[in-house]
């Protein structure tokens, strides 16, 4: 019997690759210039500044690791590191989910709380410099051909 396969997508053509290659390079050093800026300034990182702000975006302040981890972009065993080093800081605990004891949530303290408004307005003012004014911040990059390479893969997407 014959059954009729849907025909593969195409693959991305040469130029996607490497507008991708571009955009992924360029995130790299945006990724790494504000961890080390968080670092020097405000004693924590940028995953974990990132873990904060989705925890305290939720409205009980508290988030599952497995979601976490999933927003953060970092396996479990990834994440629950993550969370001992918050709670080691005195930023967020763990609590286990009273309904079924086997879930394990990450809930933001107070100076966690604290932190991530402290730090909104400033970070996003770093992020927003970084993007404004990459040559100065990364003249090893050709942020000309970073925002061609942004045009193309933007095209790419499809909602």
């Amino acid at each position: 019997m014959y059954r009729h396969r849907p025909d593969p997508p195409p693959a991305p053509s040469p130029s996607a690759s490497a507008a991708w290659a571009r955009v992924t390079v360029f995130a790299s050093a945006v990724e790494a210039s504000m961890d080390k800026w968080l670092a020097d300034t405000h004693r924590v990182g940028l995953t974990e500044y990132r873990a904060l702000t989705f925890i305290n975006q939720t409205s009980d302040k508290e988030m599952r690791v497995n979601e976490l981890a999933h927003r953060v972009g970092l396996n479990p065993s990834s994440t629950t590191r993550l969370v001992s080093r918050l709670e080691a800081k005195g930023l967020a605990r763990r609590d286990v989910c009273t309904d079924d004891g086997r879930g394990v949530y990450a809930v933001i303290d107070e100076p966690g709380i604290t932190l991530v408004r402290e730090v909104r307005a400033p970070y996003e003012a770093r992020l927003a410099e970084l993007l404004r004014e990459p040559d100065a911040h990364f003249p090893h990059l050709d942020t000309g051909r970073t925002g061609s390479a942004l045009t193309e893969i933007a095209a790419l997407i499809k909602p």
